[in-house]
């Protein structure tokens, strides 16, 4: 291994898309600084790959079979507190933004953003900072700011979306259905819409819930 290689940053790049996947690793490596050291097509892989690697920084996708990223940042930092992870998503609700970094990622990106600045996440990252972007900042602070569902009420908002009744809930979740209201009533007050529809809609915009 040349001078160079040996000080470049050494980057392993995790998504479910292989044309997202292939294109990045492409970039990072077209780069005088920095080499990719690995490929990984969902989180179990990515787990797999920086025990075998130890890459200096990570980019990490959110939404991937087998294992999401949230869990893959979660298993690496249990063993690697100091890993540099920076999520890069195109989820930028703010649930979500909320669990990729208290899962432990030091950035988080959108997918959408100018190449030059990922680029430049990877080198500030590398060098022990932070990358939080400003528009993402402002919806960590907003979350804070609101109510937050518990885990019982995300579930009951998961089965409303697929459209179950109250009675179906009550049966799914081995609950009274007495009970199934008082989680609908607490749910559309925190979330600050009037309806079950409504409910879903901004849960889906917040990223409580996905799409599957």
């Amino acid at each position: 291994m040349s001078a160079t290689a040996q000080q470049s940053i050494r980057v392993l790049v995790v998504d479910d898309h292989p044309v997202v996947r292939d294109g990045l690793a492409a970039i990072i490596d077209y780069q005088s600084d920095m080499q990719v050291v690995g490929k990984a097509a969902n989180g179990a892989e990515a787990v797999t790959l920086y025990f075998d690697q130890r890459p200096d920084v990570t980019l990490m996708d959110l939404r991937m079979p087998e294992m999401d990223g949230v869990h893959s940042i979660g298993a690496i930092r249990a063993d690697f507190p100091a890993a540099r992870i920076i999520v890069l998503t195109t989820y930028d609700g703010d649930e979500d933004i909320f669990k990729g970094l208290h899962a432990g990622a030091v950035g988080y990106l959108l997918k959408e953003s100018p190449m030059e600045e990922l680029l430049a996440a990877i080198r500030t990252v590398h060098r022990g900072g932070k990358c939080v972007p400003a528009n993402v900042s402002i919806k960590l602070v907003e979350r804070a700011g609101s109510a937050q569902l518990t885990e019982r009420e995300i579930e009951v908002l998961a089965l409303i979306a697929t459209g179950t009744s109250n009675l179906g809930i009550a049966a799914a979740l081995f609950i009274a259905e007495g009970t199934v209201k008082s989680h609908v009533t607490s749910i559309l007050r925190k979330l600050d819409t009037g309806d079950r529809t409504g409910a879903v809609t901004e849960a889906l915009r917040r990223g409580i819930l996905h799409l599957a």
